[in-house]
């Protein structure tokens, strides 16, 4: 039984350091800079994105974003599980990686664990957004409304592509 706990131990540990010490962005991508926080904060809607576990079978999904206390992101995303016909959500945390003006944080909904959350295309007005995770499994396109116009979708698509993503893969979010 000692060996069983020790193995577990192992493997805990193994599993936060590699966690916690990976890549947290694609290598082509990159965070975009002059990002401010105030501006991003408040309800993002889920225009497009990777289909994984968390987030299967949910449409009308949306993100909002506030500040606590130490200048930290708390997220709390939703969506309706057509599957089980309930609203979910997942509370959690982003914290940036570096420079409070570099759109590259990282996000937690599980304790301990952090992955990439990095903005990589934002328009001057802050209404839509790109959204690339630690690597090509994760991407999202977000708009302030519950459609985005079709140039910005466009240019998102080809800067994704750019970067490496299979832009096919990516699931058209019902919000209507």
């Amino acid at each position: 039984m000692q060996v069983f706990y020790r193995l577990s131990f192992f493997l805990f540990v193994s599993f936060f350091c590699i966690s916690c010490t990976g890549k947290a962005i694609p290598e082509k991508a990159q965070a975009v800079e002059n990002f401010e926080v105030n501006r991003y904060l408040g309800t993002w809607y889920e225009i497009a994105r990777f289909d994984f576990y968390f987030e299967k079978d949910l449409v009308y999904t949306t993100a909002y974003y506030s500040l606590d206390k130490n200048g930290n992101l708390q997220v709390l995303n939703r969506g309706f599980n057509v599957k089980d016909n309930e609203w979910k959500q997942a509370k959690g945390i982003a914290k940036f990686r570096g420079a409070k003006n570099v759109g590259a944080l990282k996000v937690s909904f599980f304790g301990p664990f952090y992955s990439g959350y990095n903005v990589i295309a934002l328009d001057e007005n802050y209404q839509y957004a790109l959204v690339a995770g630690k690597n090509l499994d994760y991407l999202w396109i977000l708009s302030r409304e519950k459609s985005i116009p079709e140039e910005i979708k466009q240019n998102y698509l080809s800067l994704a592509q750019k970067v490496g993503y299979d832009v096919s893969r990516l699931i058209w979010v019902q919000q209507e």
